[in-house]
Formats: structure tokens, C-alpha cells, sequence
């Protein structure tokens, strides 16, 4: 993991802008040499790692998430960023000057010039000195990004929700395990104390049989009639479709950095699950971990009023059944309901009904859950020790798949049978179709 010299070119001293934005599709490869940087902190100065010792880091996606992970690791003298990644050069601007500050002043130089940008995640895929990748990119880029990135070797933290579609899920457990990375979903809830320890309770037998879950998260994606506005002369819209539909810009899909708020690619099919998945992704993910799924899921799903369900349910093998909604009055959060009691959970709070039920220690023999306090940190330790961290990527795997079932019974407005072995619906070939999306030329998982 050592700090290699840089023998790739600086895409910013490379290419003009408008250049720089037309080749994001393009995906060229052309070389320009650039002198080695030899800092400071390269050699092991204080607030650094030795260069041997240090993880060498790329950053795809610059948007509202990906500047928490850059402040994460650049607080970590143990990680070097060298290389970012976005198709809009403003915020690879701002991000640009933010890293390059940063080891600017650590290592007590007047100026720095390390961190390189790119238009098209490919190019710092390509490179041989980066370790592992953060990706950040909306979620229908998801998968192309972690199978490239599994491809070159690089290590890899996704954040959530993991992908698009099941088949999209299943390709990526493929290509981590084949190329032998290690993976964590940005479920982060996994890292956090209140979420342990609810499932720990409900795993020793605390609340007594479980029988019921609720989660409650938001809806279903819908489909996008936005109207088309002149696109931003700083953004290549062409690459931030990427394998989506095309259509016309509109900034409420990929909105100026101005905005203070959360892009709404979230809500529309094309991109994204909805808040099914975007939350989902956190808190189905936390009954999957307290019911002991990982790896699995369900076996059948009701939309809303089949089955004899008002709500979207879901049921296990074991005959658990778990409501999307309902429950804790309709507060935000999982409730884990059993014959002895139950606990309610979300973050900053755990609750229990007897409150007794959070009084009771774990004993030696109980079972104690995987214990990460920082989601970052144990990236980073599995990494070193080439183990799996607290969401490895097939955990990612089966907790979206949970909610990506929930929006196909919301979308065929019917009962369905999962296998999730097979990873596929039973004698049910109209689900089956939901299992993955077509994509835009040239773009393909394979």
C-alpha cells in the first residue's frame, strides 16, 4: 500500500475545460507525464504515515456525501487522496483545492499539487497506485463503478443504497469475490452503538420469539416528467446519465453546488429506488441484522392490502413477519416486536417496552454482534488485515434487495414469491423482468 511515484498525467494540466467535459464518455486514455511529487509526508513527516505504511486513496462522485468521506480521510495521517472524480468541474474544483490545502499545510509546504482530477471514473481506475476507491456517485452508476474498480484491483467503500436492481447486487458479489477485494457498503447504522446493541437484544432472546418488524422509511420511486432547462456549461450531462434514459437536464435531478438541500435523483426510477431504498438501505438493513439474514431474506411479499396485509409485509421463512410502516406510531425507525416485549430503534435513541429489557447485560455466552465504531476506521482495518468489515458487500447485497422487492409489490400491486437462494421470483416471470434494467449504449455490467 505504498505511495508510489505518479507516472499518470494531471488531467487538469492536460486538457482545457470544455475538453475536459467531452471526454467524459470518450474514456481516452491518453498519457501526459507529470514530475513526481516528493513531499514531506511522503518521507513520514509528523501527522503522516511513513509512505509504505500509507493507504493511497481515489474519491468518485464529489457530490453533498463525498464531502464527509473527504474530511474523514484526510483526518486519517494513515490515507493519501491523490485522485478525484466527477462529472461536474466546479465541485472537482472545490474538492481539488480542499485536498490540496490540507497537505499543503500538514506538510508545511507554501503549495501542494498532488490530488489529480478526472472526468471519467475509468482513467483513475487505470491507475496502478491507488489501493482502494470511495464512490459516491448516484446510485444507477453504482455497479459499473464497484465491477471497474474490482477489476483494477482497487479495494473499495460504495455508499448505499448499493445498486440499482437485484441483478445489479448479485454481479457485484460476483466481481468482489472474483477479483478478491474487500468491500463495505456505506450502511453506516452498522457502526453506530444504539443499532448494535437492539439487535444484540433481539438476537440473545430478549424480547422474547420475535414475530414482527416494522421499519419505517418512505415510498416507492416515480417516474420523471421534468421539463428540459439549458444545461450547466460546467457539467457533462451526457456522463452523469451514464447508463440511464436519456432525457433533458433539470436541475432538480442534479442541482448547482449552490444548493443546500439533497439532489431529488432519489425520487425517480431511473436513477434511484425511491426512499425505499435511499433509507431503506439503513433500516431494513438493521432488521435483516437483528432477525440473523444477512445472506438471505425473505420468501414473500405483499403489496398493500393482498394477502390480507394493510400494509407492504413481508414474510420469512420462519414465519416472522415485518411491516413497511406501522408500529412505534409511525415513528422513523425499526421496531423489533416479540412474545416478551420489544425495542425500538433509530438514531440517537433505543427504547424499550418493559424498559427493563435494555437493563440486562449480555453474558459471555450470548451472542455478541461484529462491533465497529466508525465505519471509515473499519474500512480501513479489513483492508490491513484482508478480512470482510461490518457490511461486507454481500450484506449490502441482500438488505437492498429487501427493498427493491418491496418496490416491485408496490409496482405490480400483487403478492410475490422470492427464492433467495436463487436469487429470483418463483414461477413469476413478469417479476422476474424487474430483476434488472436495461442500459444505455455503450454502458454494460458485462
Amino acid at each position: 500500500m505504498a505511495l508510489k511515484p505518479q507516472s499518470k498525467p494531471s488531467q487538469r494540466g492536460a486538457l482545457s475545460r470544455r475538453q475536459f467535459l467531452k471526454r467524459g464518455v470518450a474514456g481516452t486514455a491518453a498519457a501526459i507525464a507529470a514530475p513526481n511529487i516528493i513531499t514531506s509526508s511522503a518521507l513520514g513527516a509528523e501527522g503522516a504515515a511513513p509512505a509504505s505504511e500509507r493507504l493511497v486513496l481515489g474519491m468518485i462522485g464529489m457530490g453533498k456525501m463525498m464531502g464527509g468521506h473527504v474530511g474523514g480521510f484526510l483526518g486519517r495521517p494513515q490515507c493519501q487522496i491523490v485522485a478525484i472524480c466527477d462529472v461536474e468541474t466546479r465541485r472537482l474544483d472545490a474538492q481539488e483545492t480542499r485536498i490540496n490545502e490540507f497537505y499543503a499545510q500538514r506538510d508545511g509546504q507554501g503549495s501542494y499539487q498532488g490530488c489529480d482530477v478526472y472526468g471519467d471514473y475509468r482513467e483513475l481506475l487505470a491507475r496502478d497506485d491507488i489501493d482502494a476507491v470511495v464512490i459516491a456517485t448516484p446510485e444507477h452508476w453504482h455497479a459499473l463503478n464497484v465491477i471497474e474498480a474490482a477489476k483494477n484491483g482497487k479495494d473499495i467503500y460504495c455508499e448505499k443504497p448499493l445498486c440499482h436492481t437485484i441483478d445489479e447486487a448479485q454481479a457485484m458479489v460476483r466481481a468482489v469475490r472474483r477479483y478478491g477485494r474487500v468491500f463495505q457498503t456505506g450502511s453506516q447504522q452498522r457502526s453506530s452503538r444504539e443499532f448494535r446493541v437492539a439487535c444484540e437484544l433481539v438476537r440473545n432472546g430478549h424480547i422474547g420469539k420475535v414475530h414482527t418488524v416494522h421499519v419505517n422509511v418512505g415510498g416507492p420511486p416515480s417516474d420523471c416528467y421534468l421539463p428540459a432547462e439549458p444545461t450547466p456549461e460546467t457539467l457533462n450531462w451526457d456522463m452523469w446519465l451514464g447508463p440511464a434514459p436519456y432525457r433533458p437536464y433539470n436541475s432538480d435531478i442534479a442541482p448547482p453546488m449552490e444548493y443546500e438541500g439533497w439532489p431529488n435523483w432519489r425520487e425517480y426510477r431511473d436513477y434511484s429506488g425511491g426512499m425505499m431504498c435511499d433509507w431503506g438501505a439503513h433500516h431494513f438493513d438493521i432488521a435483516q441484522w437483528g432477525l440473523g439474514m444477512d445472506g438471505t431474506g425473505p420468501v414473500e411479499v405483499y403489496a398493500p392490502g393482498t394477502g390480507g396485509y394493510e400494509l407492504l409485509t413481508y414474510v420469512y421463512a420462519n414465519g416472522v413477519v415485518m411491516h413497511h410502516g406501522g408500529g412505534s406510531g409511525g415513528r422513523a425507525g425499526v421496531e423489533f416486536i416479540g412474545s416478551e416485549g420489544r425495542v425500538m430503534v433509530n438514531r440517537g435513541y433505543i427504547e424499550s417496552d418493559p424498559a427493563s429489557i435494555l437493563e440486562t447485560p449480555l453474558t459471555p455466552d450470548d451472542v455478541h454482534l461484529y462491533h465497529s465504531d466508525n465505519h471509515h476506521d473499519d474500512w480501513l482495518n479489513a483492508i490491513r488485515t484482508r478480512t470482510k468489515p461490518i457490511c461486507d458487500v454481500e450484506v449490502g447485497a441482500s438488505s437492498i434487495t429487501v427493498c427493491h422487492l418491496g418496490n416491485t409489490a408496490y409496482r405490480l400491486k400483487r403478492p410475490l414469491k422470492w427464492d433467495p437462494v436463487a436469487g429470483r421470483y418463483v414461477d413469476d416471470e413478469e417479476a422476474n423482468r424487474t430483476l434488472a434494467r436495461p442500459m444505455r449504449s455503450p454502458w454494460t455490467l458485462t
